[in-house]
């Protein structure tokens, strides 16, 4: 490229041209020069990683409101010894709960205006320890507009006004006259709340088991600052909505199993009436004693009538049935799967009740009813079932909810993540059992690590895509990979050999249900191993570590959530309550902030209700794993290479003005 006088080139001028209609003269751009070296020495704002959320809607909202503790955190540093416990306490709760708070506070407190006074002078505290490591402007964006400028006069109050309490005072009293302290008191408290967390990670596994997939994903399309890794269950409804049947079928039966139809019907109105009316026909005679909902950890509910209870068990069984013939479509499809252990059908001596496999092992058959089974082509749809399958595809293609849900996940989420020099994923990375990472097959090549989750990345997202178009090999390949991705055996998000989902139904031998899982997650306390997978995503300083979701760690058998010494974290949040009596507790939630990284252990979540009234909240105190001496400063983030990158852009552009290569803008008039 050729280059001007002192080293710019023509590329350079003409860029500095287009940047200099946004800072158009040269005071315009040394002011932001100057904003953006202030910016990079205030600390660095705190990450918050949550996992394994599973539709507890609850649960994670209240993760969410309290920050995995970073709230209590602040009361407990500026109210040490300054008030009693039991008030840290009530702050915290009116924090993070502030409506059932004052609407507690107006039936017990006797003197109702002491307590908005004391309320906004502790608030207003709060939110300026809150506020301290954003800038003014950062944190003006994030008040309620209507509020804005009264939140500014009490949080930045300059010093000289506050040895004068009696303009601040003025202020609180006004409030409280005019009838405005509660909604000032929920205003700030939201904003706290907002302040704690500049940046949210979810390491995958939004979906299935709760009731409140949905509410969650409205939450997480409502946040300020997020980013998703999916995980097996979020691939599977990414999938469905992208008009995958096996997909569909995988999430329905799921739905059914946990008793969760309403996530379907009344969270995203998919219709399932066209199913339950073939499922009511179909297995009429039926007792499918098999497919009846029941869930350790969980309680059948009792006030289910018997006739929907039997319904739930036919779809069920109905959708179950329909899954294993068209998932052998996708495995005979797609021979490089490697999954023909998988085809079972064919197996099956209908006239016996038996089947063979395991190397030529007969079991019994647990049920032996298959109305819709062609003894002679059992892979085959019967027209009811092709006619069922049809319609439920279209529901999760026009379903407005589902697909602005799913778009979210593509637009806000991937395989993986690096993000200030950590390495963030939902499963595994597939390994050699020497440790090394293993080659997998895909397409004509093989690859591995980062070069498999980028190709597997990129290949889900073109199936999305074309999601609405006639089947073309490009989307079939994409839809049938996110079926793969769920259950098959190499697939980085689920990690084990096979999913004996026909075993577990129809074979009462728990010989045949056993799952192996990839070598990763015996190697993965390695040092050595986690430091080969960081070097292949580029990671080789001191500091990196793998924060990875996807299997619940055990408390009750002694294991810890930190592995290999440090270099991986598993933070299974356990939320899904199926998972607690296996666990012990509801597991982990991380947050990194300018000291270093924390672990939070979460009690399981009972209600709201019930933290408002024991006061207490359900979590344990914030442990750090590590702590560093210098506080970490937004320079040292990702974020603060872009900021330096931008200064060193702006700083061209004052040296383009000063040697007249880029004419300076005349002032707007509105400017």
């Amino acid at each position: 490229m050729k280059s001007t006088t002192k080293g710019m080139t023509i590329g350079d001028i003409a860029f500095l041209e287009l940047l200099s209609e946004q800072y158009r003269d040269h005071n315009a751009a040394c002011t932001e020069i100057i904003n953006l070296s202030a910016i990079l020495n205030l600390p660095k704002g705190t990450e918050h990683f949550v996992s394994d959320i599973h539709g507890e809607y609850e649960a994670f909202d209240n993760v969410m409101r309290n920050a995995s503790g970073v709230i209590w955190e602040y009361i407990e540093e500026l109210y040490d010894v300054n008030i009693r416990e039991s008030e840290k306490r009530r702050l915290s709760l009116l924090i993070c709960y502030p409506e059932r708070m004052l609407k507690k506070a107006r039936a017990e407190e006797d003197d109702i205006v002491d307590f908005y006074r004391i309320s906004l002078l502790r608030l207003v505290r709060v939110c300026k320890r809150a506020a301290s490591k954003y800038t003014r402007s950062k944190v003006r964006k994030a008040m309620h507009v209507e509020y804005r400028y009264i939140l500014e006069e009490l949080i930045h109050e300059d010093v000289d006004r506050m040895r004068n309490p009696e303009y601040y005072n003025q202020i609180i009293d006004r409030i409280i006259d005019l009838s405005r302290a509660e909604v000032v008191i929920k205003t700030m408290a939201e904003l706290i709340q907002r302040l704690a967390v500049d940046h949210l990670h979810v390491i995958g596994d939004i979906f299935d088991r709760g009731k409140g997939a949905d509410k969650v994903m409205d939450a997480l399309c409502a946040y300020h600052s997020v980013d998703i890794q999916w995980g097996n269950h979020d691939i599977l409804w990414m999938g469905a909505a992208s008009g995958s049947d096996a997909c569909i079928c995988n999430v329905i039966r799921i739905a059914a199993k946990y008793n969760n139809l309403e996530t379907l019907e009344e969270g995203y109105g998919i219709n399932l009436v066209p199913l339950a009316m073939f499922a009511m026909e179909t297995y009429k005679n039926d007792p499918c004693s098999r497919f009846f909902y029941s869930e350790k950890g969980q309680e059948v509910d009792n006030e289910l009538e018997e006739k929907e209870t039997m319904l739930i068990a036919r779809i069920h069984k109905a959708i179950a049935i329909i899954q294993f013939k068209i998932e052998a479509q996708v495995i005979k499809r797609n021979p490089g799967y490697d999954m023909d252990d998988r085809l079972l059908l064919h197996n099956v001596n209908y006239s016996e009740g038996s089947i063979t496999i395991d190397n030529d092992k007969t079991y019994q058959l647990c049920d032996t009813l298959f109305p819709t089974i062609d003894t002679n082509d059992p892979y085959a749809l019967s027209a009811e079932e092709a006619n069922v399958m049809e319609k439920l595809r279209r529901s999760f293609l026009i379903c407005e909810k589902l697909q602005k849900h799913v778009h979210f996940l593509f637009n806000n989420g991937s395989m993986y993540k690096i993000y200030n020099g950590n390495l963030l994923y939902h499963g595994c990375i597939p390994l050699n059992p020497d440790g090394t990472l293993e080659d997998v097959t895909f397409g004509a090549k093989k690859i591995r690590g980062r070069e498999l989750l980028e190709a597997i990345d990129k290949t889900c997202r073109q199936g999305f895509a074309l999601r609405e178009r006639e089947d073309t090999a490009s989307k079939l390949q994409g839809l049938d990979m996110m079926w793969y991705l769920w259950c098959g055996e190499k697939s980085p998000l689920y990690g084990k050999s096979k999913m004996t989902t026909f075993e577990r139904y129809f074979i009462s031998d728990e010989a045949t249900h056993k799952e192996e899982k990839d070598p990763y997650y015996d190697l993965r306390n390695n040092p050595e191993v986690c430091i080969r997978i960081l070097a292949d995503f580029g990671l080789t300083h001191d500091s990196a570590c793998i924060i990875n979701g996807h299997v619940p760690v055990e408390i009750k058998k002694g294991e810890s959530p930190i592995k290999a010494g440090g270099k991986l974290l598993d933070i299974d949040g356990g939320f899904a309550k199926a998972y607690q009596e296996v666990t012990g507790l509801a597991g982990y939630t991380l947050t990194y902030n300018s000291q270093g990284m924390a672990l939070t252990s979460h009690k399981p979540f009972s209600s709201a209700e019930d933290i408002i009234e024991s006061g207490i909240f359900e979590f344990n105190p914030r442990k750090y794993i590590n702590r560093n001496a210098d506080r970490i400063k937004v320079k040292d983030t990702d974020n603060g290479k872009h900021i330096m990158e931008k200064i060193e852009r702006l700083e061209m552009l004052v040296e383009a003005y000063a040697r007249g290569l880029v004419k300076e803008k005349k002032r707007r008039a509105n400017a």
